[in-house]
């Protein structure tokens, strides 16, 4: 009968897949146990009348450089969006573009009416500064930890006007909340994700990035509609029945069910956001460039076929719009009318899907710390705990793997000083196996 597996990790979300990733090249035997029917967490794409769905509009970014630690990104084949966004508001366009990335429009920022003169010199100085400056210098930049988003703004000589034509709609749609309550310190690092990074979607979708971490596993490693109800001191008990044993175990769960799980874990809370799509004959827009609401009806809308083809089947247009909040069908008619007053004429359009996503990001309010432990007490002389997840650092794809990684190198240090042959030479039962 087969010994089960070393390490299990409760999740195959980003997190759980990195951690697992990190923990097989490390030699350790993994199995991945996960409650839904696929791999991705809160990532996945859907198809749907052809088209491909993410849950949720979500976008990479070339510029967290934990996705070049560990994903093959020219395999992904990433279709990018234009390096900067329009702004729309009274019924005017407004274009504010990265002028190093897109020279042609370099004018338009300049003369965008989204703030004064001193708010472009402000936005140049925040630009460069988080372009130029080391990761360790800006993870460090002393007082914005304390301050939020708003706050620092402020700090940096922003006025009210430029706040709210540009950063409070843009940083909306990345934070999911309108508020800018966000730790100035994770503004900072978030600008200068966006300032050195490509940000598109790969051509198959935002699924692709958790399936090429599962893909780098064993075939037998995860295990799909397998929930866990409840740890054990040698292991986890089975949602269904039945237990497993391990050496550890890792929670990589969503912030709730993590916190079922370890009971007395802080559990953060969550950003909600609804995304609406609609297909059309052809693109209103024809180009790659996201749009975002300054009066706040919407957040964020961008014809993503426009960026990736690959999302229709038949050639007609998708387009993704969001909304902070929870919506359901009957709010898609507001929805409509808005984009209608963005794009133009939308009476052909169809409404494809809508996808409300209650707990779609960790709130990140000052004080924010970047790592929160991974290891978690434990008593007696049992499997060894340990949690993983964008909630134990940054709200994002970025905090996401890192704390997978972080969690492995956690539970690879601590093999270390308990030999796994100890255990491994013992009997052990899976069974879940022998059910």
């Amino acid at each position: 009968m087969p010994q089960p597996a070393t390490v299990i990790v409760v999740g195959a979300g980003l997190a759980g897949l990195a951690c697992a990733v990190h923990l097989r090249r490390a030699g350790v035997a993994v199995r991945v146990l996960e409650a839904s029917d696929g791999v991705g967490g809160r990532i996945r794409t859907d198809i749907v009348d052809g088209f491909r769905l993410d849950r949720g509009f979500q976008v990479f970014n070339t510029g967290y450089p934990e996705a070049a630690r560990i994903l093959d990104i020219p395999a992904l084949r990433l279709r990018p969006f234009t390096s900067g966004v329009i702004v729309f508001r009274d019924g005017r366009h407004e274009r504010v573009t990265l002028p190093w990335r897109h020279p042609r429009q370099a004018l338009s920022g300049l003369f965008a009416r989204v703030g004064t003169p001193v708010d472009k010199a402000v936005l140049a100085a925040v630009t460069t500064r988080d372009l130029l400056l080391p990761g360790s210098l800006v993870r460090r930049r002393g007082g914005a930890e304390r301050r939020t988003t708003e706050e620092e703004l402020r700090h940096w000589g922003a006025s009210p006007e430029v706040v709210e034509n540009l950063f409070r709609p843009f940083l909306s749609g990345v934070v999911l909340e309108r508020e800018l309550e966000t730790s100035g310190r994770i503004f900072h690092l978030l600008w200068r994700s966006f300032v050195r990074g490509v940000i598109g979607l790969p051509a198959l979708g935002m699924g692709r990035i958790p399936e090429q971490l599962a893909d780098r596993l064993p075939p037998d490693a995860v295990r799909l509609e397998t929930p866990v109800g409840a740890l054990t001191p040698t292991g986890v008990a089975l949602g269904g029945g039945g237990e497993m044993e391990a050496a550890a175990v890792v929670v990589a769960a969503d912030p709730a069910t993590a916190g079922r799980l370890l009971p007395g874990l802080p559990v953060p809370a969550m950003r909600s956001v609804t995304t609406f799509y609609h297909a059309a004959p052809a693109s209103p827009l024809w180009e790659p460039t996201q749009i975002v609401d300054a009066e706040g009806v919407i957040t964020d809308t961008i014809v993503v076929t426009d960026a990736a083809p690959e999302y229709s089947s038949d050639g007609r247009a998708l387009i993704s719009t969001s909304v902070l909040g929870v919506h359901g069908d009957r709010d898609e008619p507001r929805v409509r009318d808005r984009l209608a007053r963005i794009y133009g004429d939308t009476s052909s359009w169809e409404h494809v899907a809508t996808y409300a996503i209650e707990a779609a990001l960790p709130a990140m309010p000052p004080p924010m710390p970047l790592r929160r432990p991974v290891r978690v007490p434990a008593e007696g002389s049992g499997a060894r705990r340990y949690v993983c997840g964008d909630h134990r650092d940054t709200g994002s794809i970025q905090g996401a793997l890192v704390s997978g990684r972080r969690a492995a190198r956690a539970v690879l240090e601590d093999l270390r000083t308990r030999p796994v042959a100890a255990r491994q030479g013992r009997t052990a039962r899976d069974r879940a196996g022998q059910a």
